[in-house]
């Protein structure tokens, strides 16, 4: 039906030229086209190529890229969060947007097959096997910027003001102990030792006496909301066998 439509009202010369030259930008090559008014029958033309050009699964490899200055986690999550607030504002649909992002948390845990279920399930099609570029079913296109998908690798490790500034621990006698289940991005299930009134900074450190975690490398996330160092376990509302779910996000070793 849609290459049927491309023809009405158009030569076949007019389509074919816009249809190359999609195909050659797609590609990388530039198609100089004879008839540079035919910008509907390209766009068309470019949705049609989505529907029917190539779908790459998503790759596992984690992209790898170096910042234009050393870059601290908490820049790097307001670089994020400043990203995703403001790009469904410009083009695209926000239920893509909301996938994406939900996509991408996924893969950056190594979750791949959550990562692709939300994709396969979005109807998005990734033509290079990568969340930098995307189309939805309807031939829109999307760009994540790289610093959504990975961090950098010099990312400088910090320990944050909230983690000084927390307040003191609890006196044993109020304390009331229980096992606090978490789950790892390796896939490792840990449990620690928890209070109520225990706040999320001193599960951290708790985590790198057992895992030998440091606290700076470690995200924690309960019902979809990223816990901050100061937040205690009363106020997320966490009962008795809930998960906790931890991304680790360790720099790579120096490279020589």
């Amino acid at each position: 039906m849609t290459l049927l439509f491309i023809f009405l009202g158009t030569s076949s010369r007019e389509f074919f030229e816009a249809w190359f030259e999609v195909v050659f930008l797609q590609r990388g090559f530039a198609f100089p086209c004879a008839n540079p008014g035919t910008l509907q029958i390209k766009r068309l033309a470019l949705e049609f190529s989505v529907c029917t050009g190539r779908n790459e699964p998503l790759k596992k490899e984690r992209l790898k890229w170096k910042s234009d200055y050393p870059m601290t986690d908490g820049q790097l999550r307001s670089k994020r969060d400043e990203f995703w607030d403001t790009a469904p504002a410009f083009e695209g649909r926000k239920e893509i947007w909301d996938a994406l992002k939900a996509a991408a948390y996924a893969a950056e845990a190594n979750d791949h097959e959550l990562a692709q279920a939300i994709l396969d399930g979005a109807s998005i099609t990734l033509p290079h096997g990568t969340l930098c570029e995307c189309y939805d079913e309807l031939g829109n296109r999307y760009q994540l910027p790289i610093y959504c998908l990975s961090p950098p690798v010099n990312l400088l490790l910090e320990h944050t003001e909230e983690e000084s500034l927390e307040p003191p621990e609890p006196t044993p006698s109020v304390r009331r102990e229980f096992p606090l289940k978490v789950r790892l991005s390796t896939g490792k299930d840990v449990r620690l030792s928890a209070s109520l009134p225990d706040t999320v900074g001193q599960l951290k450190r708790q985590l790198h006496t057992q895992e030998g975690i440091e606290p700076s490398w470690q995200r924690w996330f309960f019902s979809g909301k990223l816990l901050t160092d100061r937040t205690r376990l009363q106020e997320t509302k966490i009962q008795k066998d809930f998960v906790i779910q931890v991304i680790i996000n360790q720099p790579p070793p120096p490279q020589d």
